[in-house]
């Protein structure tokens, strides 16, 4: 794997590239770096080229200006663009990139598949929706920005990150959960509360979803509790092209309660 930065906004932004064929780029969610596709990424590395950014104010990156749902999409542009001077020379095999957003990554994708639909053969929500935040849900962010405020983002993910899984897989799974966790030491009070706001912010996109041209792949988690089924299943109807698979056990995070679904689902939907 090629561990590679880039340079934006004035801030060094980390990435990674594995793998051969066609470029895939895989948007991580909140609370979450770029690892967390790893079980996707040794899955799908023999037949796609993987780009698996740390988005700002994760993992290795700094956080960057402009820290709304668009001003991130506006950074994956810019990855993509540097990266895909490495196909150049063999333009009729890449007939547009493949997007792929867990969750708030989903929301980045939308933004990005909004201005630059033209750049996009497919793009996958996992977990994520196309709707704004309605009033309820801007509240509950904004309380959970006045924790951070007064306790901590590390005391708040401890305990938000469980409860994204089903109560019998993270009893099953308490050392990936507690790993999670752990590893979420990492993210700055700055970081989570200016990803919230970005969340407050995102306008209604069903509109990319009914005009975008291309496939739109929907993986959706029965008990999810952060994008409810009900919601998600609103939003599968709107596309021309809707591929919804939904995952009977997982909640918000499919990638690591239904690995091998979640994996044989994005191949499928990546290949054609």
């Amino acid at each position: 794997m090629a561990e590679k930065y880039i340079t934006y906004q004035s801030s060094k932004i980390f990435y990674r590239i594995k793998g051969k064929g066609k470029p895939v780029v895989l948007i991580h969610g909140f609370g979450e770096d770029g690892d967390i596709w790893e079980n996707q990424v040794t899955f799908l590395q023999d037949h796609f080229t993987l780009i698996i950014p740390d988005l700002p104010g994760s993992g290795k990156s700094a956080l960057i200006e402009d820290m709304s749902m668009e001003g991130m999409a506006e950074l994956i542009k810019e990855i993509m663009d540097m990266e895909l001077q490495n196909f150049a020379r063999q333009p009729a095999e890449v007939e547009g990139v493949a997007v792929a957003g867990h969750s708030m990554g989903g929301y980045i994708t939308l933004a990005f598949a909004e201005k630059y639909p033209d750049l996009l053969s497919s793009f996958a929500l996992v977990h994520s929706s196309a709707f704004a935040d309605d009033e309820e849900k801007k509240q509950g962010r904004l309380k959970s920005i006045a924790f951070v405020k007064k306790n901590g983002a590390f005391e708040f993910l401890k305990t938000a990150i469980p409860g994204l899984f089903t109560e019998a897989w993270a009893d099953k799974h308490k050392e990936t959960v507690e790993e999670l966790v752990n590893k979420s030491k990492s993210f700055s009070d700055e970081a989570i509360i200016r990803y919230y706001q970005g969340m407050i912010g995102r306008p209604d996109r069903t509109a990319v979803l009914k005009n975008f041209p291309g496939p739109i792949l929907f993986i959706i988690g029965v008990h999810d509790k952060a994008i409810p089924f009900e919601q998600s299943m609103q939003q599968c109807h709107i596309p021309d092209q809707s591929h919804v698979h939904i995952l009977r056990t997982s909640a918000h995070m499919g990638m690591l309660e239904e690995t091998e679904k979640t994996n044989a689902i994005l191949f499928n939907f990546l290949r054609d």
